[in-house]
């Protein structure tokens, strides 16, 4: 068992779970008025000036950024730019609770990176089973866009899925900004991500020529980004700090029961028993991977 995941970090990674299953239902809404790109925009640049506003000055947060501005345009682009822009296509296809389920293979994807780029977390037998499992679950998710049998295409299907990799490289990347306070790191890359997507948003989208969301859907992105990213980055890089990267990323294990619910309540979102049994065989794997289960299970056995 690891020490370091205690009850207060437990109940962070519960509370974090529950803020980014609203994400999913939030972009769901938002990004049926709104182009990918520019949402992804929208949602970095408001997230980022909350964070500036609530840093004001504190934690010598503008020399830390001018000092390792490489390393946080790195990991805006990997933990915030290009994961939220492929989980933004995918949902103009796929509803809330799919793209989380999909993205919930984040850990696997964790664990697989940091084998190989870390010296502190190396596979084990627990860590190889739940991967194992966590992605039968997967190929059971994106099986009939393989086969065309199913109503999402492949590749919305495999866009999460691409997301998940894209955090598990960041999970890893930003155990380097460990000692770096959550709100400087959640800023400095939010920061960084904005200024990538606002090009992209520009040249694809011409934002201007858009029409004025309704009030709703301005709800909507508000939330996304003032609840759903300043505030969950802060918890997430605290978690990371605490816990490490592996552990942090089992919130995705939490993520998509909030996401499923809120999708079928408030979206009228189906979810089918094929879709029941992926996301019990990742949840599966995701609680292999945590550890407890399996050595319970082999000092039992």
């Amino acid at each position: 068992m690891d020490s370091r995941m205690n009850a207060w970090t437990w109940s962070l990674l519960v509370l974090l779970g529950l803020i980014w299953g609203g994400s999913f239902f939030f972009a769901r809404i938002a990004v049926q008025h709104v182009p990918p790109l520019t949402l992804v925009f929208l949602r970095l640049l408001l997230a980022a000036v909350a964070l500036h506003l609530y840093i004001a000055g504190r934690f010598d947060f503008y020399s830390i950024l001018k000092a390792r501005w490489r390393e946080f345009l790195l990991l805006g682009l990997i933990n915030n730019a290009l994961p939220h822009a492929l989980i933004f296509f995918g949902q103009t296809r796929i509803g809330a609770g799919l793209a989380a389920i999909l993205n919930a293979t984040t850990p696997i994807w964790t664990v697989l990176i940091a084998n190989y780029l870390t010296s502190d977390e190396k596979l084990s037998s627990a860590k190889i089973a739940g991967c194992l499992v966590g992605l039968a679950g997967t190929i059971m998710l994106i099986g009939p866009g393989i086969s065309s049998g199913g109503e999402a295409p492949l590749w919305a299907l495999l866009l999460p899925v691409l997301a998940a990799i894209s955090y598990g490289f960041a999970a890893t990347y930003g155990k380097r900004f460990k000692n770096v306070p959550a709100p400087v790191t959640a800023a400095g890359q939010l920061t960084a991500s904005s200024l990538i997507t606002l090009p992209l948003s520009l040249v694809a989208d011409r934002p201007w020529t858009l029409p004025l969301p309704g009030v709703g859907i301005l709800l909507a992105i508000l939330a996304l980004a003032l609840v759903s990213t300043a505030f969950a980055y802060i918890l997430y890089f605290r978690i990371m700090a605490a816990a490490g990267a592996t552990n942090a990323s089992l919130v995705t294990l939490l993520v998509p029961p909030s996401a499923i619910l809120l999708g079928v309540l408030f979206l009228g979102e189906g979810f089918t028993l094929g879709e029941f049994a992926g996301m019990a065989l990742i949840g599966f794997g995701l609680v292999i991977l945590d550890g407890r289960a399996y050595h319970l299970l082999t000092r039992t056995a």
